[in-house]
């Protein structure tokens, strides 16, 4: 199912460690651009993390937020002495120079490391973090795919709007073309010199042909069948879909360069607007 590139999800899971949570959100992007953000404990895990994301995203600006709040009561946790006996001696080297630096107890617990999981087992840690991570991914894609739903039925509306103004330039083409022949056989008449019928008739093939937009309907035509099966397939389908429009906008631009009928100069003028408004809705997609 086609799915947008914007989402949110989040979930929580009680661990013998404390409640870990885990937030995920993503906005448009050309790329996958993945951030991550991790407390101390759960930094070793990071490498995880992104390959898991990157196994069920494949574009978007995405931030991965991972929190841990530990369990409540004394043997919950420990003191890191390693990183508390580095502090000390920054402590000492520092009061020479700035003797009125102070540092409050609470602000020293906030440190990175200070404070740790006292019976953290790093496999079942892992465990845990990467099957909360799963659980939130499979949330995160499950509303991707609803907002991608909703992006597909208005771009299928948008195209069918352009097959509809396709259809009808070409149903005009012909009384166009007699009309064009029409005033330049009016304008001939009044010529004082009459002209060679032959070449007359040569000239005006030649006319006709360069305001011909029968490969430009027919390119469209294919473009609108195209866009529609790409609309259909699992798979991502952005990049695909941005290919097309830049095609569905070459089409627009040669019929209206072609047009000498205010008709079919409108017909190119919706083709575009609505080319843009599918545009809009095609940036949206992962």
């Amino acid at each position: 199912m086609t799915r947008s590139m914007t989402a949110y999800a989040s979930g929580e899971r009680a661990t013998l460690w404390g409640m870990l949570g885990c937030e995920l959100r993503a906005v448009n992007h050309r790329f996958l651009e993945l951030g991550v953000r991790v407390p101390e404990e759960l930094r070793a895990f990071e490498p995880q993390l992104r390959e898991a994301v990157a196994a069920k995203v494949s574009r978007g600006k995405l931030d991965l937020v991972l929190r841990l709040r530990p369990a409540e009561g004394v043997d919950a946790l420990q003191v890191n002495e390693a990183v508390l006996d580095q502090l000390a001696a920054l402590a000492d080297t520092f009061d020479a120079r700035l003797p009125n630096l102070r540092t409050e107890f609470t602000e020293l617990l906030q440190f990175p490391g200070v404070l740790q999981s006292k019976s953290a087992d790093p496999v079942a840690m892992q465990a845990a973090v990467l099957g909360l991570l799963d659980e939130v991914l499979a949330g995160f894609v499950a509303a991707r795919e609803r907002e991608g739903g909703k992006l597909v039925a208005a771009i299928v509306e948008r195209v069918d709007g352009i097959a509809r103004l396709a259809a009808e330039v070409r149903g005009m083409m012909p009384a166009i073309r007699e009309g064009q022949r029409a005033r330049l056989d009016a304008r001939i008449a009044d010529l004082a010199q009459p002209l060679d019928p032959g070449r007359l008739e040569q000239e005006l093939v030649l006319w006709l042909q360069k305001l011909d937009v029968d490969e430009e309907l027919d390119r469209l035509d294919s473009h609108i069948d195209e866009i529609r099966r790409v609309l259909a397939q699992r798979e991502p389908v952005g990049r695909r879909l941005d290919f097309l429009l830049q095609e569905f906008n070459r089409e627009a631009n040669t019929l209206g360069s072609k047009s000498v009928d205010r008709r079919t100069s409108q017909a190119a003028v919706d083709l575009k607007v609505l080319i843009d408004q599918v545009r809009e809705q095609v940036q949206n997609l992962e």
